[in-house]
């Protein structure tokens, strides 16, 4: 190990990289040590105390979160430092502290929403005194409001300042500061405005005390009640590791898991409050259209509706459509309803994308992985707004932007990133003027292109130009694939890896969807209009724009009631799990289809999921291989590369979307989610009362 220190930590010799705070060689050498202020992703602040330790020498107890390692000095006969984290010294010094913490804390924790979950509350327990000596008035302060998400009694506040650096350093937004000095200094954003970064969920976990919690949480259970199920989010493309919190058959709220190589500790907003549309706006038993109503049906009889229509229909004039949030399992068993009905119209890019998976894996994947941006020294965006349909993937280009110098350049609509930018331009002629770019003067340049750069009508020749532009400038390169294209729904990769796009002649997405098939299997597609006369038979889970023009709805599970493969954007196979039970009658996505087959006369080679996955895996091994990527190659490219036009465009890239919080059914059924696109897409309406 190059550039390392020994130290002795409670009679205990570790030898740890120079670098690291005493708090972290404590740590090393297994010792506890308590803290509020200090976090790992964040800046030193030094500002808690409560992480005081003995160091041999020193003439007082120092914190340990703002003391480096190579900052102890030996003994004077050249003995290692030392330090104690048990001493007299050290426990009366953290009782002292503890004691000031909690001298204006009020005492109001069986009302508290961080109750049993409170740092300040274990480690009273742990390193405080069971009597206080305070008796004067304790010091209010008046609440904030902050916006629709985080809820604040900031009389709990206690200095830390996680907040604060987590909007400056992490989100990249200066929402919250303090004010005031001593006594009078408060937390608070800047001119009593709403806080308007994408991430400020966050903040809710990193607060120690319960001075900011969730405000659609607020008194809906304590920790205790709820069942806890790990599962993966399908808000975007990034697949963020959460946990579902469920009680009794609700969620009552989503929190994020630690995976240091999708999304660290962080979640967007829209991951972490869009549980309260899981259950508004339902589709829980089948329904028939009749006389242009809709009306309740048994599965009888809307099964023997869609059976007698696809007998009567050709198969080339049967299509279908797998929506953005469409697992893995349920678009190949609608594929193999297809090819047993003898139709190649089906196709999962919705949104028109020109993606497709016969020019190999590395033209649709983001393949130097979300982890390989902290190893870029240069980045190009096309098309695409990350902060909006990304955003920890955002975090994460910011954090490497903080980290040293990198060269970011964006050809697209400008907008507030969180980080400096070079804005080469709009539309496809910027593109293709790289195209005589020398090559970049960079090792690792990225290039990370966008669902706007690649669903208009040229999508075709921007990929293809793209690819040449990023072979040219050395984007692909031996050792490097910095070719990345950024998905925005959660089922797209799947769909493309099993190949849920339309062969042989089949009809697009487009020409489905305009009126071209006489009978629709439509899988949660509701980004896009269906033309009037098509029999369209919906399986979704919520009465959104599919289902609105749907001749029979059949209900299926939301991500939080099944378990479902989900491809990330750079193909990273995980799973969601059941932490809830679908409502009335509805089933899992799969097991209808596999019963529909059955009626149609053309059965599904399964019973199980289990079966189901056996299928899969045999066709698809790479999908069995969970929380793995496996490498796709960029030869391939090599072909797509040819086929760039020679003139390009004037053509603009267009947004992937227009509303960040309003992107698929559950976040359209979200009253949270309503309220937060009426409030934060207006910032001029987002001042609090006074």
């Amino acid at each position: 190990m190059s550039d390392t220190r020994q130290i002795i930590v409670d009679g205990t010799e570790v030898e740890v990289p120079a670098h690291y705070t005493l708090l972290q060689a404590c740590e090393e050498a297994g010792a506890e040590v308590p803290r509020f202020c200090y976090h790992e992703r964040l800046s030193v602040a030094g500002n808690c105390r409560m992480c005081l330790v003995e160091l041999k020498g020193a003439p007082k107890p120092i914190a340990s979160c703002a003391w480096g390692v190579r900052d102890c000095r030996p003994g004077p006969e050249g003995q290692l430092p030392e330090v104690s984290t048990r001493s007299p010294k050290v426990k009366k010094a953290r009782e002292g502290v503890m004691e000031f913490l909690l001298i204006n804390h009020p005492l109001d924790c069986p009302i508290c929403d961080q109750g049993g979950e409170c740092d300040l509350q274990d480690q009273a327990m742990a390193y405080g005194v069971d009597k206080n000596r305070f008796e004067e008035n304790k010091r209010a302060v008046e609440d904030k409001n902050i916006g629709p998400l985080v809820k604040t009694i900031m009389t709990r506040c206690i200095h830390c300042t996680r907040c604060v650096r987590f909007t400056t350093e992490v989100a990249g937004v200066s929402d919250l500061g303090a004010t005031g000095r001593g006594e009078d200094m408060e937390i608070t954003t800047y001119l009593q405005a709403a806080m308007a970064s994408e991430l400020q969920g966050n903040v809710i976990d990193l607060c120690p005390v319960g001075a900011l919690t969730s405000k659609p949480y607020a008194f809906k259970a304590r920790p205790w009640e709820l069942t806890k199920v790990e599962s993966v989010d399908v808000m975007d493309a990034v697949g963020s590791n959460i946990r579902v919190d469920v009680k009794g058959r609700e969620v009552m709220r989503i929190m994020p898991r630690l995976n240091e190589s999708i999304n660290e500790e962080w979640i967007s907003d829209k991951t972490r409050f869009i549980w309260d549309g899981l259950r508004s706006q339902r589709l829980d038993r089948p329904y028939i259209r009749e006389g242009g109503k809709l009306r309740p049906a048994s599965w009888g009889e809307a099964f023997a509706l869609i059976a007698d229509k696809a007998s009567k229909t050709a198969p080339e004039k049967i299509g279908a459509l797998a929506g953005d949030l469409a697992g893995v399992e349920e678009m190949f068993a609608l594929k193999g309803l297809m090819a047993a009905l003898g139709s190649a119209n089906m196709d999962c890019r919705t949104d028109g994308t020109a993606l497709d998976p016969v020019h190999g894996r590395a033209s649709y994947l983001f393949n130097s992985t979300i982890d390989g941006i902290e190893d870029a020294d240069a980045i190009l965006l096309i098309g695409t707004n990350p902060r909006h349909e990304a955003p920890i993937l955002n975090a994460r280009i910011r954090k490497r932007w903080r980290a040293e110098p990198t060269m970011i350049g964006l050809i697209g609509e400008a907008a507030d990133l969180t980080y400096d930018y070079t804005h080469l331009g709009d539309s496809v002629d910027a593109l293709a003027k790289l195209a005589d770019h020398a090559p970049a003067n960079a090792e690792r340049p990225m290039m990370i292109i966008g669902q706007g750069a690649l669903s208009g009508p040229n999508g075709a020749e921007v990929l293809a130009l793209a690819v040449q532009v990023a072979k040219k400038i050395g984007v692909i390169k031996n050792g490097w694939n910095g070719f990345n294209v950024l998905h925005t729904a959660a089922g797209r990769v799947g769909g493309l890896d099993i190949g849920f796009v339309p062969t042989d002649g089949g009809k697009d997405a487009g020409a489905i969807a305009g009126g071209e098939v006489d009978l629709l299997f439509n899988l949660g597609a509701d980004e896009l209009e269906i033309a009037d006369g098509t029999f369209t038979v919906y399986i979704g889970t919520h009465g959104d724009r599919g289902a609105h023009g749907a001749d029979v709805i059949l209900p299926g599970a939301a991500y939080t009631e099944k378990s479902a493969t989900y491809v990330n954007t750079e193909g990273r196979p995980q799973q969601t799990q059941r932490g809830a039970f679908p409502p009335g009658e509805a089933k899992e996505d799969w097991a209808i289809l596999r019963a529909l087959s059955d009626k149609l006369g053309k059965t599904l080679p399964y019973n199980t999921l289990e079966q189901l996955r056996a299928a899969l895996y045999a066709e698809h091994p790479h999908l069995a291989q969970l929380e793995q990527i496996t490498e796709a190659d960029a030869s391939a490219l090599a072909d797509l590369a040819k086929k760039a036009p020679k003139s390009a465009g004037k053509a603009k890239f267009a947004r992937a979307f227009d509303d960040f919080y309003l992107t698929n059914p559950i976040a359209r059924a979200s009253k949270v989610m309503a309220e937060c696109s009426a409030t934060l897409n207006r910032p001029d309406l987002a001042v609090a009362a006074e």
